[in-house]
Formats: structure tokens, sequence, C-alpha cells
């Protein structure tokens, strides 16, 4: 049975749920890919890193975390993704929505010593990615990203594998769960304050919720998926950004009085040769698909030329399905390297 050895960059929420995933699912991966897959290394912001060529103690790694520990190891993230023995980097480190740094580099790091890359962070697909995936391809290797958008979804892979030939020509979609949480609530009645507060306590609105009321995560999120469907080589600070700041009550009880629904939404199109990208609220009618997306659910949309219209809806994600994401391109990996 062959091995497939992974570096774990980053084991917050998401990089934990995939270990458990990986835990569960290590025979059902054994006895249908024939493969042994194991973690060879973690590397975590704050809680030091682990490196053991011949396989990290999973259980125990999530039980020392969990508990409050640290790992033995000081090496950063990049150190780890330059020279620990690996054969898929997992990029799971905390977003950083200006720049995708340092995300960028750990997945460069790996591509340029011919390693896979998985990313969950969408830093990377959003500021870099035409330069990652001719990296990989110089390099004869895998980059995958199904995680970046809507958590394990498949868009990306759906696009990939059941869309031969057709050229994708308009992606949109509600893509923000913060900012339609707050819409939604704010047309039921609820005070602001109340509202972050209560997102807060759920744990899918940030401290900060600046980054999500302003648009600027939802403009990532756009410009990742036409950077992969519809190669746009675009960077978020070219979407024309709107956020919902400026929503007022007044403006939700207008569009109610005339059938309609605000929400966040984002649209990538093509004009005139080149693929242009907003972020803006837009009233919806209420016969409409977005109009119905509510709370943390998503939605998007991908038009192409040979399947028309086709939309794919993420309900009240819970953080396995963003495990999943990660597990799923794993798993896409295995496939592709096997015998």
């Amino acid at each position: 049975m062959r091995t497939i050895d992974l570096c774990l960059l980053g084991f917050g929420n998401a990089g934990r749920a995939f270990a458990r995933l990986l835990l569960d699912k290590h025979g059902d991966i054994a006895a249908r890919y024939g493969a042994d897959v194991r973690v060879t290394a973690i590397a975590t912001g704050r809680h030091g890193a682990l490196a053991e060529p011949g396989g990290v103690d999973l259980a125990a790694a999530l039980e020392t975390i969990e508990g409050g520990g640290s790992f033995p190891g000081g090496q950063s993230a990049l150190e780890i993704a330059q020279s620990a023995a690996y054969d898929v980097l997992i990029e799971a480190t905390p977003l950083n929505i200006r720049t995708g740094q340092p995300a960028i580099d750990h997945i460069r790091a790996a591509l340029t010593r011919g390693r896979h890359a998985v990313t969950a962070n969408k830093g990377p697909v959003a500021w870099a990615w035409h330069e990652l995936q001719e990296l990989a391809r110089e390099n004869g290797v895998h980059l995958f990203c199904e995680t970046t958008v809507m958590d394990g979804t498949p868009v990306f892979n759906l696009a990939d594998r059941t869309l031969p030939l057709a050229e994708v020509t308009e992606v949109s979609g509600i893509l923000n769960s913060t900012t339609n949480f707050i819409l939604e609530r704010l047309a039921a009645g609820e005070e602001y304050d109340a509202i972050l507060a209560e997102g807060q306590r759920l744990g899918f609105v940030e401290a900060d919720p600046a980054m999500d009321i302003d648009g600027y995560d939802a403009a990532a999120k756009i410009t990742a998926l036409l950077n992969v469907l519809m190669d746009a080589r675009m960077t978020p600070d070219r979407v024309d950004r709107t956020g919902i700041g400026a929503v007022t009550i007044e403006d939700i009880r207008a569009a109610a009085e005339r059938g309609r629904v605000i929400k966040l939404l984002c649209r990538g199109w093509r004009e005139n040769g080149a693929v242009r990208a907003s972020v803006k609220p837009v009233e919806v009618p209420r016969g409409d698909l977005l109009a119905t997306i509510g709370a943390t659910s998503s939605v998007v949309s991908i038009t192409t030329d040979l399947m028309g219209k086709l939309s794919v809806v993420e309900h009240d994600p819970l953080i396995q399905q963003t495990g999943y994401g990660i597990f799923s391109d794993v798993l896409r990996v295995v496939e592709a390297t096997g015998p």
C-alpha cells in the first residue's frame, strides 16, 4: 500500500475538522484508494509545530490543542512548508484578505518543491491563482481549492468534473453568510447590535465584522470564483464593491413594500473581452431563488454556453462542511496520483 503524507498549516477549527474526518475515514480511504494517508507535519500560529516523518499521532495532537496545550516545535508555517517531509500541503492558516500573504508563500514553497497543495484559504486564489497554477503545472503537481468559497460545497469540482468544454460566461451568488444573516434579521425588526451579538455567540460573526459588512470577504470570494472558473486573472481590489453599511431599516421596509428583499449580491461577467465583477446590495423579487437564501446559507449560480444556468445552494453549513472540502480535495490528489 502506498503512503501519502500531509503537511497541515493551521490547526484551527477547519484544520481540526479535517483531522477528525481523516481519522474517521482512514480505513475507508485505504480500502478504496489503496493509500495510507497520514499527517507528518502540523504548524500552528500560536501553539507550536510538529514534524514527524513517520506520522503524527493525530488523535493525540487534537487532544493537545483542544486541551489548551502546545506542540514542542518552534518552526514557522513557512519553515515547515520549506523543509518538512510531505507529499501534499494543506494551507489552512488565517486569511489576510488584503494581500493573500503569507499563505501565497506557503503554497509557492510547496509547489516549488514538487509537492501538491490544497488550500482552504481564499487569499492565494483571489490574489495569485494564475501564478500558482502555472507553478503547479511546471512542477507536475496539483493545486485544489474547493473549500475557499462555499465550504465543502462542490463548486469548482462541479465545473471541472461535470462540465467538459462548457465555457463559463457569468458567475453570481450570495456568498457572505454574515451579511445575509444581518439583512435577514434587520428585515425581521431586530436591532443591529443585538444581531451582531447573536451572530458572534453562534460563532460565524467575527469580533470585528467590518471585512464582511464592507464587502471585502464577498469581493475575495467572487474573485476566487472568477479566477478559477473564467481565468479572470483579477484581484479583489478590482471588484466594484459596496457593502451593506449604508443599508437602513427604512431601505429594507421600502423594498418589502415593493415585494422585494435586499441581498448582498456578488456577480462576475464578461464585457468587451474582459471579466468584470461587482459586490453590492440589490433588491430581489420575493419569488426569486436569491430571496429564499436565508440565515447562514449561500448560493452560487454558474452560467455556461452549453448548459445554461446552474445553481448550487449550501444550507446552513457547520464546520464539518469546511473540513470536508479539504478532505475531498485531498482525495482528488490521492485519486490523481494513484497506481
